[in-house]
């Protein structure tokens, strides 16, 4: 989705100089910060756009491997992607910086660092008009305090374990490695599939009823996978780059354990972190949630059977069948639509434009470390 996005605000850019000459701004577009990752999501983007389609193609790197994550810092940065881009927050210290995300499940919400005041009118009317659910209960943002409907302030960093890093964010990362220069990042998550329900703010009818059923299905999916995996993984030896599409099947059998307890109202060991007040939105989020770690998991693991070029463990039908059943309840039990392309990266690119405008009046009115008059930085 960032890709099209991008493109899109380099039309406009160049289009509009009020966006540049202007607005005294310089737009720097990074076009893909992980071309390994997009090379190997190339299954699916052409189409046809199912969930299932999607799902059985769909790859998103292990934790250690996204190049958004500084789990031991910027100083170890390991990945290429990584070092280049850090390079560049440092060399031009912008005053905004745009990280364009796609939703596959859910609603368009926005993550920042700052607070950017108004920014949740703006993103409500957009959404609104190009008809995007907006996810008030994101979660993403479970823990983090919001800063308006649809709208959450990320925390800063802070010393976590790998699970707390991968399930909390709560790790370094590029998003915040250019706070020192005043930066703001707005983190943009677009839908692909749109759900009506992610959008409700009431309270919940039964909360404990849906977080029990919730914790339940996700143990149930998680038992299922790892019997599977175990038939699987000793048929892999031979097969190419398999511990590249293994690292994320075992980051999400790591965590869907702890994840299930934490949502359980009625588990034995008091969560690290107590749930915040929820209302249906969150339940709907926590549900897709839940079951997007199982079906990217099964994914993931048809794919490594195709690459093994045989099924010897019998695996393949019961993948086919799990995934069929899970998309066929995203679609029919939560009522996910396919949102456009065009759609999608007009919602993108809107909210990065507004984000623009408000972050320029947050540039003048604080300036940056040194700086003594209220300056906009390209």
């Amino acid at each position: 989705m960032g890709g099209a996005t991008v493109l899109r605000l380099a039309e406009r850019a160049l289009a509009d100089p009020r966006l540049t000459e202007g607005a005294d701004a310089t737009w720097n577009l990074l076009l893909c910060l992980d071309p390994d990752g997009s090379r190997r999501n190339e299954g699916w983007l052409p189409g046809p756009y199912t969930l299932g389609h999607y799902v059985r193609n769909f790859f998103r790197p292990g934790f250690l491997e996204q190049p958004e994550w500084l789990p031991d810092g910027a100083g170890a940065a390991a990945l290429p992607e990584t070092r280049a881009l850090l390079g560049l927050q440092d060399e031009l210290r912008p005053f905004l910086q745009c990280s364009l995300h796609g939703v596959d499940i859910g609603g368009g919400f926005v993550e920042l660092t700052h607070d950017l005041p108004g920014l949740d009118r703006r993103l409500a009317h957009i959404a609104a008009r190009l008809g995007i659910p907006r996810e008030l209960g994101a979660y993403d943002a479970l823990y983090w305090p919001g800063l308006g409907p649809a709208v959450y302030r990320i925390p800063p960093p802070r010393r976590a374990g790998l699970v707390a890093a991968i399930t909390e964010a709560a790790v370094e990362s590029t998003w915040f490695h250019p706070y020192r220069y005043g930066t703001v990042t707005a983190v943009v998550e677009a839908p692909m599939w749109g759900v009506t329900a992610v959008a409700d703010g009431s309270p919940p009818a039964d909360r404990d009823a849906v977080l029990r059923a919730v914790s339940r299905t996700l143990r149930h999916d998680t038992g299922l996978l790892r019997q599977l995996l175990a038939r699987i993984r000793p048929h892999l030896v031979t097969v190419p780059d398999a511990a590249r599409l293994l690292a994320p099947v075992d980051d999400y059998l790591l965590v869907c354990p702890g994840l299930a307890d934490a949502w359980d109202p009625d588990t034995d060991d008091s969560p690290a972190h107590p749930l915040p007040p929820l209302s249906t939105a969150h339940l709907v989020a926590l549900r897709i949630s839940g079951r997007r770690l199982a079906l990217r998991t099964a994914g993931l693991l048809h794919q490594l059977v195709r690459a093994a070029g045989r099924d010897p463990a019998g695996a393949l039908p019961e993948l086919d069948l799990l995934i069929d059943q899970w998309c066929a309840e995203y679609r029919d039990g939560c009522g996910a639509r396919w949102i456009p392309v065009a759609r999608q990266a007009e919602y993108q690119a809107r909210v990065v434009l507004a984000a623009f405008e408000l972050a320029g009046r947050h540039a003048r009115a604080c300036p940056g470390p040194g700086e003594p008059v209220p300056v906009r930085r390209d």
